[in-house]
């Protein structure tokens, strides 16, 4: 597939192999975009998921995973959301107004087309010439929300929609590691779940939803812990769901 800027393509997907799939795995803004915000709230959660490129990347080191990863930041455009919910180009984000994301309707189908539907379009290309056994939604949560005093205990969340074929295999397996396993949470799945709803739930194709707390994959250290781990775990649910 020839590169484009919505994403990027690591490794090489196989056929009955894993796909790793990260919608926020870049804090990147376009040369031409300027978003009106604070160049240090793209280090923070609003702008990326953190760690999960370097997990993804790690993973796809190993044979039979590929890593699929948006390559801009959730702030330019959310690919997991659905092209017509407001909150796909957001004008706030916990707390923080995103001024240049105000934009007229042309400028904001302009946006979609320019990377929502490439990223989309690659993704549902890649599944279908190289069907893989499973595919690994890979996300990050921050341990608690700005807008919020509630801490987040989870060292990991488990999420899915009507499909929870993967989820009941792995979440017994991570418990099983000794963390805090989260089963529809920090949020549930029927809520935010639109490229796996798309690209997974609407064709059968079994995936895992996988939300780890960014504390545990914020360095070098944590994030060879977790690729270990969810590369060791998804071949065992693919394996499972066979």
């Amino acid at each position: 597939m020839r590169p484009h800027e919505a994403w990027r393509l690591i490794g090489t997907p196989r056929f009955g192999g894993i796909l790793v799939v990260s919608d926020h795995a870049s804090n990147r803004v376009p040369d031409d975009l300027d978003l009106g915000i604070d160049h240090g709230l793209l280090e923070q959660h609003i702008a990326v998921d953190i760690g999960v490129a370097e997990v993804g990347a790690l993973m796809a080191e190993r044979p039979g995973i590929a890593a699929f990863q948006g390559n801009i930041s959730r702030l330019v455009c959310d690919l997991n959301r659905d092209p017509h919910a407001p909150a796909v180009i957001p004008i706030a984000s916990d707390g923080h107004a995103i001024p240049g994301n105000a934009i007229n309707h042309e400028a904001h189908l302009m946006r979609l087309q320019r990377f929502h539907e490439p990223y989309h379009t690659a993704l549902a290309s890649l599944l279908n010439d190289a069907p893989p056994a499973l595919i690994v939604s890979l996300h990050s949560f921050t341990p608690r929300l700005a807008t919020s005093d509630q801490p987040r205990p989870w060292q990991v969340g488990i999420l899915y929609n009507e499909d929870d074929r993967a989820a009941r295999i792995a979440i017994p397996l991570l418990e099983a590691e000794g963390l805090v396993v989260g089963d529809q949470q920090p949020y549930s799945g029927k809520l935010l779940n639109y490229t796996m709803d798309r690209h997974g739930e609407a064709d059968g194709r079994p995936y895992l939803g996988v939300e780890v707390r960014q504390d545990q994959i914020g360095d070098a250290a944590g994030q060879a812990v977790w690729a270990e781990r969810l590369a060791r775990i998804a071949n065992t649910v693919a394996l499972r769901l066979e």
